[in-house]
């Protein structure tokens, strides 16, 4: 258990970068009418396309809700995610967290070319992301939230913030909640968007440290739990298989539900950054939170929402443009 003296240091750190980041964001441009004169089919256009993308694969619902996280948590949702390198711009997509996980760019691009015929130069890649991850979690079963609009696509990347600001599957609970609270997010914000990863899969790369260390610790031996873990290990052995997947809801992996916190209450927590919302020492508030989201599938629909809006109002202070093409800056 942390001295009462690295608490203290670490809630004033948490509270200064809060602080920070709060300056840094002015959501008071989105609205929810921000595109009803300029391109008033714009959400249908993109309701449409999910439809598709999910209709054809279902893991494209977790792949899009991806794109906006990871968008989110550099530099503000300013669609920075979807930039290619080029000569003179070095974009997020080989980060750490991005390199191997990252997918759907494509999706993105034929979203994009759909509203570039309706509206040329009307709507941005960000509001594009952040409209198709709300559509997404909806088309699995999951609940429907008004999306603001009016972000502005970068001008920039930032690779440094990628690989710093990402949170990873190895963390413990005192350094995620430190990287939420830092864009603004509380530690109920965070339990409750981490339940997206009850439509989530895994790379084995980001969950071995986890069957192979303390797994059966915290499943306390239990045979059932045993029995997945033994299927997980086939999935992911202790050498090679690193791009191999395994869904992080082993139960109900294609739809969007409360299961997630059940297998977090049994241990099973694929992620050791998940787990630890149950199982760390020092998450006696979020394990209250994981209990009450499994208790209770409404109170946890309410939240996600309520913080996916939160996280989606982060902007970047630095302004922007209308990309005419996802992946590059106007010229």
């Amino acid at each position: 258990m942390p001295s009462s003296k690295s608490m203290l240091l670490f809630m004033c750190f948490v509270f200064g970068s809060l602080m920070q980041s709060m300056k840094a964001q002015d959501p008071s441009k989105l609205t929810l009418d921000y595109y009803t004169k300029t391109c008033p089919h714009a959400q249908q256009i993109v309701r449409t396309e999910m439809e598709c993308f999910v209709r054809a694969e279902q893991r494209n619902a977790a792949i899009m809700l991806r794109l906006h996280f990871h968008d989110c948590f550099v530099q503000g949702c300013d669609g920075s995610v979807l930039l290619d390198d080029t000569a003179t711009l070095i974009g997020e997509k080989q980060a750490e967290q991005n390199v191997n996980s990252l997918k759907g760019f494509d999706l993105v691009d034929k979203i994009k070319e759909k509203l570039e015929a309706e509206c040329p130069g009307v709507v941005t890649c960000a509001d594009l992301l952040a409209i198709a991850a709300r559509d997404a979690v909806e088309l699995v079963g999951g609940p429907y939230w008004d999306v603001p609009v009016g972000r502005l696509d970068s001008k920039t990347a930032s690779l440094d913030l990628a690989n710093t600001d990402i949170p990873t599957a190895q963390q413990g609970l005192l350094t995620l909640i430190s990287k939420f609270w830092a864009k603004g997010l509380s530690a109920t914000d965070m339990v409750a968007l981490v339940g997206s990863h009850t439509i989530g899969f895994a790379r084995c790369a980001n969950y071995r440290d986890r069957i192979y260390g303390d797994f059966e610790q915290t499943s306390k031996y239990n045979p059932s739990s045993e029995t997945y873990l033994s299927k997980v290990k086939e999935t992911c052995p202790l050498d090679g298989g690193d791009d191999n997947i395994s869904a992080m809801d082993y139960a109900t992996p294609a739809a969007f539900d409360n299961a997630f916190y059940e297998q977090l209450i049994k241990g099973e927590g694929l992620l050791n950054s998940d787990q630890e919302m149950w199982s760390s020492v020092v998450g006696s508030q979020t394990a209250d939170l994981v209990n009450k989201y499994w208790a209770d599938p409404g109170l946890f629909f309410k939240q996600f929402s309520d913080s996916m809006v939160k996280m989606g109002n982060i902007t970047n202070p630095e302004g922007g443009e209308v990309r005419k093409n996802c992946r590059f800056v106007n010229t």
